[in-house]
């Protein structure tokens, strides 16, 4: 699976965009620098390197082929960050494990933002029994920092914006990169919503509703399908025999028609995505190709339904639909179990983006629908 597009000085991680920010000659000049000043600072003496994990691999691995000292390193990692937020707490993850009494002392970070996880630092370090103590990060924002000790050594300073690239990350992605990526904050306002739902959730009567009240566009893969299906189309045929047994339609395929479905909407006020994504492949590459078009996900409603309830549901269904993969008990265990076992983690994608919202679906159609608006409006 890919997490990483970059052309142009673009580029798109899940469901964000960034434009280059600062390039890798840049990001090496920075570096030298600050090697170059601590080797002026404690010419003739020993140093002990202290790397702040996971960032700071990167820095420190550069910053050490330039430091003309007798020196160690060792790590300790902690963590301040969720998605593109800096938090309040700091946990630590993993602790020192070398002496540092009586020794100089500099902590390697990537970036120093409110400073907080330096000050967790010191408290693990134990600043008092050091000979010395300073802090080399190869970013600092000034504007956000909190304390009044700030960083001796500095790479580069930066505005209070979020970046990735070079051990920076966006939930976990982007550390590898050579240069330096600043987010792109400005999007097209739009609503977009994933409707989830295992079969028999009521997820399209819900979807007309939402269609109505928020003048969105409804893509339902279910649809698109159909109208292959009706068609005749090879895509249809291929389709028709993966629904009549209750599977997944193959990924490519079902991407390939939702974009160009998507595309023929350039003035919508935001879209509705029913059924899919269905994996996590799927929502990656849903986040890629909105990206593109400088739009994103705005929520993920996953409509929670009791599986002898979603039966009970389907069965009413096939007696006046007259749907074949609704009738038959096997084909709707199956549907059920492919959801429950394939399709039901990609919440975890939306969670860890802070998009995934569980609505109870269970009562009337109307009771349903105002849990929905009630999530939507707070949005």
């Amino acid at each position: 699976m890919q997490f990483l597009r970059q052309f142009s000085g673009l580029l798109r991680l899940q469901d964000k965009t960034f434009s280059t920010f600062i390039n890798a000659a840049r990001v090496q000049a920075a570096v030298k620098s600050v090697a170059q000043s601590i080797n002026s600072h404690y010419k003739g003496e020993e140093v002990i390197f202290l790397a702040i994990l996971d960032g700071a691999f990167m820095f420190a691995a550069d910053l050490l082929k330039h430091v003309d000292l007798t020196c160690e390193i060792s790590f300790v990692k902690v963590q301040s960050y969720e998605g593109t937020k800096s938090t309040e707490n700091v946990e630590t993850l993993l602790g020192l494990d070398v002496e540092l009494e009586g020794k100089n002392v500099v902590i390697l970070e990537d970036i120093v933002d409110t400073g907080r996880t330096i000050e967790k630092v010191k408290d693990i370090v134990g600043v008092a029994k050091c000979k010395s103590f300073e802090v080399a990060t190869f970013l600092f924002k000034p504007d956000a920092f909190l304390f009044e000790d700030r960083p001796k050594f500095v790479g580069l300073e930066i505005s209070n914006t979020f970046v990735v690239g070079y051990g920076l990350d966006y939930n976990e992605k982007g550390r590898n990169l050579d240069a330096i990526f600043q987010l792109n904050t400005v999007q097209k306002d739009m609503l977009n919503i994933v409707l989830f739902g295992p079969p028999g959730a009521g997820k399209g009567t819900q979807s007309e509703r939402l269609i109505t009240k928020y003048d969105l566009v409804h893509l339902s893969t279910g649809d698109i399908f159909r109208a292959n299906i009706g068609g005749g189309t090879e895509l249809g045929v291929l389709a028709k025999s993966y629904i009549d047994k209750g599977q997944l339609v193959p990924d490519a395929v079902t991407i390939d028609m939702l974009k160009s479905e998507v595309k023929k909407y350039p003035a919508a006020k935001g879209f509705i995505f029913d059924g899919f994504p269905r994996t996590n492949a799927q929502a990656d590459a849903l986040d890629e190709f909105l990206a593109s078009l400088d739009m994103s996900i705005s929520a993920m409603l996953a409509l929670e339904v009791p599986e002898e309830e979603l039966k009970t549901r389907l069965a009413k269904r096939a007696e006046v639909s007259g749907r074949a993969d609704d009738a038959d008990p096997a084909i709707i265990q199956n549907r059920i179990n492919v959801y429950r076992n394939e399709t039901e983690p990609v919440k975890e994608f939306y969670q860890k983006q802070d998009k995934f919202i569980a609505i109870d679906g269970l009562g009337s159609m109307d009771e349903i629908s105002e849990r929905l608006y009630t999530a939507i409006d707070k949005l």
